[in-house]
């Protein structure tokens, strides 16, 4: 049973997520915040598996509430998902910088959202390529962007760094596979073995450390 808690202040956007998850029978309701400091207090008390989590919620955002259930030792087997109205949104990218294992678009059609609850709780990262490549290269192109290469940068092989950059363009396995004239199953292997080297908690993190190293490609 897939434990999700639900944070947004909007009553009717609540209404909805909760009739989604309670019509699915490995789905649970862990609990329902409509500020951050609820969410952050419900995922200390109900260790959900997943947590959907709007971006623009009083007390404090789900920025910070995201960064605070990411960094709480009891929580590490908790994954968040960032709810927000536009893919552009400009707090997108410090989510996913603050741990959260991706985003979704509140648009985002039933089946889809339920699909990405699955993928998260078996500790996928959430990342529409589509997506990724729009909000890491409206943050990688801004003049106040500053480097902050990962201090285990230099542990990657050359091949782990290509692959972490195209990661960060947002490519999938069978992307990069493409990309690099390999088989997925060698892609996927390049991948497991830099996130294991940078201590990556999932591929988001992957996006966040190509671009604060200066791997993803203009």
């Amino acid at each position: 049973m897939i434990r999700v808690l639900i944070a947004d202040d909007q009553d009717l956007v609540r209404l909805g997520l909760r009739a989604l998850v309670e019509s699915e029978d490995d789905l649970a309701l862990a609990g329902e915040a409509a500020d951050g400091l609820r969410a952050v207090e419900l995922a200390r008390r109900e260790r959900p598996d997943v947590v959907l989590m709007d971006i623009r919620m009083p007390g404090i955002d789900g920025i910070e509430a995201t960064r605070r259930i990411v960094a709480d030792p009891d929580l590490t087997g908790t994954r968040v998902v960032v709810l927000t109205t536009f893919e552009l949104d400009e707090y997108v990218f410090d989510a996913l910088r603050h741990g959260a294992s991706g985003f979704l678009t509140k648009d985002t059609r039933p089946a889809e959202l339920l699909r990405a609850i699955r993928l998260v709780a078996e500790g996928e990262a959430l990342l529409s390529p589509s997506v990724t490549r729009r909000v890491v290269r409206e943050f990688a192109t801004r003049p106040s962007r500053v480097l902050r290469p990962h201090p285990r940068l230099d542990a990657l092989t050359d091949r782990e760094r290509q692959v972490v950059g195209l990661v960060g363009e947002g490519l999938n396995n069978e992307e990069i596979a493409v990309r690099l004239v390999v088989s997925p199953a060698t892609a996927r292997t390049h991948v497991s073995r830099a996130m294991g080297k940078l201590g990556a908690r999932d591929r988001a993190q992957l996006v966040v450390f190509a671009y604060q190293s200066g791997l993803v490609s203009e």
